[in-house]
């Protein structure tokens, strides 16, 4: 079986499937947060608990909120900060005894949908998380593309194309840089906007049903969002010209994304005009995450022939 653990700010989850990726167990604990030793501890005992729920062993998968540099194994960029400069996979492999593979939250969303969610039937898959933040990642024919930096996906922190005198410089995001598309297109960017436009302070899912409502300056701003999105995306149509595009989130569940919404827009903004890069919803929603990390493991030709008996 294979086991994949999501390492969040409050919550550590822990899933284990079977070789068709059906759920067989599923367990959290709260984050020890501050505590790398904690965390390790945390992680170990949730991998040894699935393992005697299911009295089966397992491969181990684990989804950071940061990247492993290849050249130095250590943690960088997690707002989980305790992990940063630490050796997290090396010292996970050594408490469980085995290879253990760490990937960023947002590649191991990625990997979950191209494996066996919204993206199963595309070769290159970008996976994009509109949350409280803005992230993406990269899977090729099911693997992870991280890169010898570990920033393959980081298309958060690059700059919104082409923008308008009222967007630059845009604000300071918490990188040091103006302007990253995680301060315009994140949950927490959309709220600012409204703010910033109307005077008006109100959450996200305020806005969304304002604007279901009628409300002229809500509807402005779901616009707003959507052709910033579709800006961004087309930087990676420009570069990576992915099959498909995934998309989660919170943010994911907004229908005008999909309905005439990014689609649309995207394609007078690739260079050349006409794209028509399929822009999906995720289909495993919150649990993406955990599933991408224990699909960190790749289906091998064993599971290949089990998946294909069980269909």
């Amino acid at each position: 079986m294979r086991i994949g653990v999501d390492v969040g700010g409050t919550k550590i989850e822990a899933i284990a499937l079977d070789p068709a990726g059906l759920e067989l167990q599923r367990i959290r604990v709260a984050t020890p947060r501050g505590d790398y030793a904690g965390t390790i501890a945390a992680v170990s005992g949730l991998v040894h608990e699935l393992e005697n729920l299911t009295a089966q062993t397992g491969t181990v998968g684990v989804g950071i909120p940061g990247t492993v540099v290849a050249s130095t194994g250590l943690v960088k960029n997690a707002n989980s900060t305790w992990l940063n400069g630490r050796p997290l996979q090396h010292d996970l492999s050594v408490a469980l005894d085995r290879e253990v593979r760490c990937a960023n939250d947002a590649n191991c969303f990625a990997i979950s949908e191209a494996t066996d969610g919204a993206a199963r039937d595309y070769q290159v898959v970008f996976g994009v998380i509109f949350g409280t933040g803005c992230g993406g990642g990269i899977a090729i024919n099911g693997r992870v593309h991280s890169g010898p930096n570990g920033l393959g996906g980081e298309w958060g922190h690059t700059q919104l194309p082409w923008p308008t005198a009222e967007e630059s410089p845009g604000m300071l995001c918490y990188c040091g840089h103006h302007g990253c598309l995680e301060t315009w297109i994140s949950g927490t960017g959309f709220e600012w906007d409204f703010a910033h436009v109307t005077s008006r302070n109100l959450r996200g899912v305020e806005i969304v049903a304002a604007a279901e409502a009628g409300d002229v300056e809500a509807n402005q701003a779901l616009d707003r969002l959507v052709e910033r999105m579709a800006r961004g995306l087309s930087t990676i149509v420009n570069v990576l010209d992915p099959d498909a595009i995934v998309i989660g989130g919170g943010l994911s569940n907004l229908t005008r994304l999909y309905e005439g919404g990014i689609s649309s827009r995207l394609r007078d903004y690739g260079f050349g005009g006409g794209v028509e890069t399929p822009i999906l919803r995720n289909i495993h929603g919150d649990s993406s995450g955990v599933r991408g990390a224990a699909w960190l493991w790749p289906l091998v030709r064993r599971d290949a022939d089990d998946l294909a008996r069980i269909s």
